[in-house]
């Protein structure tokens, strides 16, 4: 199945509802940032979605294993560095289990994490072809 999602910006400047199969969201700027701050920013989104997928692919790999970590937590945040080159972002993804893993489980688990098809995606491995209708 094509998964799409479709965003309409509203005339309120950055406001805008994005609508995922049967799903709303709302998607705004912060006020400081000319937006109303009506809903969760585009980067914002993108952090959520990322960790969700590793959080789900994490979760989907300690079943197939019969791991017990309990709850898996996944920060994900923007970080901004001033370079020689300007200003470099990057992504920061801090994950923790509510139950104790061993050393051996860390390792495979950091693997894991790496296949996030969201976080694939980000890292450059799928192409946009964009088109104005």
């Amino acid at each position: 199945m094509k998964q799409q999602s479709e965003v309409i910006l509203s005339e309120k400047r950055y406001l805008g509802e994005a609508k995922m199969r049967n799903h709303f969201v709302v998607l705004d700027e912060p006020i400081k940032d000319g937006g109303g701050d009506a809903g969760p920013t585009p980067v914002e989104y993108l952090l959520t979605a990322i960790g969700g997928c590793v959080a789900m692919t994490l979760r989907m790999f300690v079943e197939r294993k019969g791991w017990d970590v309990g709850k898996i937590k996944v920060l994900v945040s923007q970080k901004e560095e001033l370079t020689s080159q300007g200003v470099k972002k990057s992504l920061i993804e801090e994950i923790s289990f509510e139950n104790e893993i061993t050393a051996a489980q860390r390792t495979k688990l950091l693997e894991m994490a790496g296949k996030c098809p969201v976080a694939k995606m980000v890292k450059g491995e799928t192409v946009i072809e964009t088109s104005i209708q």
